[in-house]
């Protein structure tokens, strides 16, 4: 199963508890997840900007996207801070890829993602900020 499915499925359980009534963000909660969507939406760019830049970009891009779901989850406890840690979590692939190669020398368990598993982890990353968006609504 790809990111963007493993995301998803969180989304659609953080959204049906909202909707059942057992997940009330906080307005404290809400300006976090809002800080969040501008953070995730510094990170990744729009699909077609985004696909157009070499790899190394697009990795560190995800890779800050993880940096900024991080930080919020070190600020925050509760179903929120279960919900980023799941988040990243599910974006751990990022952690285990590079861009560059590695020269025939060991590469710390490293591996060279597909330009789909790029862009498997960007749409991730717009449907979470989309969903933190709706959440904090």
């Amino acid at each position: 199963m790809g990111v963007q499915a493993v995301v998803a499925a969180l989304i659609d359980e953080a959204e049906q508890q909202a909707q059942d009534g057992a997940w009330e963000l906080t307005p404290t909660d809400r300006a976090l997840a809002l800080s969040v969507v501008a953070g995730l939406a510094g990170a990744v760019d729009a699909a077609p900007a985004q696909e157009m830049l070499p790899a190394i970009e697009r990795l560190a891009q995800l890779r800050e996207a993880v940096a900024v779901l991080a930080m919020a989850l070190a600020r925050t406890h509760g179903r929120l801070a279960w919900f980023l840690a799941a988040c990243i979590e599910a974006l751990s692939p990022v952690l285990h890829w590079r861009a560059l190669p590695a020269g025939g020398l060991r590469a710390f368990d490293t591996v060279r993602p597909t330009p789909e598993q790029y862009t498997d982890a960007e749409h991730a990353v717009r449907a979470l900020a989309a969903a933190l968006t709706r959440l904090a609504a």
